[in-house]
């Protein structure tokens, strides 16, 4: 029972934080690994009002996890900037922001990176 009232407080606040939300576009299309998402929206209050590009990993532990978003978004930055990894890399340190989706899912974690669009304008 403990792990059903968990993620129904997960769905509340994630249907809370939607509305508040302009809009939440999944990409579709794309040949991922992952779910990756943008926003248009802020999610922080950091370089937020532009929204964000976001990645997700999956993994059984969350390094595992995170590791995947944050490749998958140096990759999405090299590609889309037209950028070395080492740069988008770079960027990424300083910009992004990791956050932890889902933990619930054993064996399966969620960790998704934002990154803020207003970087590139």
């Amino acid at each position: 029972m403990r792990r059903k009232a968990m993620e129904k407080s997960v769905v509340q606040r994630l249907r809370a934080r939607a509305r508040r939300s302009r809009s939440l576009t999944l990409v579709k299309g794309v040949n991922l690994k992952a779910p990756r998402f943008t926003t248009d929206g802020p999610f922080a209050r950091q370089l937020d009002w532009g929204g964000y590009e976001v990645t997700t990993g999956i993994g059984p532990h969350l390094f595992v996890a995170d590791r995947q978003a944050v490749a998958d978004m140096v990759d999405l930055i090299s590609c889309e900037q037209h950028i070395g990894p080492v740069q988008a890399y770079m960027l990424c340190c300083v910009c992004g922001d990791v956050r932890i989706s889902e933990i619930v899912d054993r064996p399966n974690s969620v960790v998704s990176y934002y990154f803020p669009r207003v970087v590139f304008g």
